[in-house]
């Protein structure tokens, strides 16, 4: 199964031969969206190939054998930080909910020569509070440590001291 949508993703919707129906469109915080001649419809949990049936099932009323191609443009909250001695500090957005903090860490252009790799910390808010999660770099790379299979999470921000 693809990315499923969320709250606050940006896809652009097309209409074959129907250029008045292109147009960005937001999934509201319910979860929803708006489409001329489609109405509300729900978007969340649905991956783009799901919305684009949806919508194509509701202006099959108003357009015979609508094509209709769903892409997503932005996930403006899928995105996570990663600072301090690596190469290229940043943020960086996760398309997809399987980002490991190596896979981070080599995003930032890996660690600097200084870098305390015994020492990085995951950032994370949990309820409210900042939860700060040990990462053993040198651990992780020999595979003797659960470290390895840490999943980043939307907001997260991977520390290098």
């Amino acid at each position: 199964m693809g990315y499923q949508l969320r709250p606050g993703d940006v896809v652009a919707v097309s209409v074959w031969q129907e250029p008045d129906l292109e147009q960005l469109v937001l999934v509201r915080p319910d979860g929803g969206i708006s489409f001329p001649l489609a109405g509300d419809l729900r978007a969340e949990g649905l991956t783009v190939d799901e919305l684009a049936e949806s919508l194509k099932s509701r202006l099959t009323r108003y357009i015979p054998n609508p094509v209709v191609t769903v892409t997503l443009q932005e996930i403006p909250g899928n995105r996570i930080f990663v600072i301090g001695r690596v190469n290229s500090p940043g943020d960086f957005p996760i398309m997809s909910r399987d980002v490991t903090v190596m896979q981070a860490l080599s995003m930032a252009g890996g660690l600097t020569p200084f870098a305390k790799d015994r020492d990085i910390r995951v950032l994370r808010q949990v309820d409210g509070a900042e939860q700060s999660i040990p990462f053993d770099y040198r651990r992780a790379i020999s595979g003797r440590g659960p470290e390895q299979s840490l999943l980043l999470q939307p907001g997260d921000v991977v520390v290098v001291p």
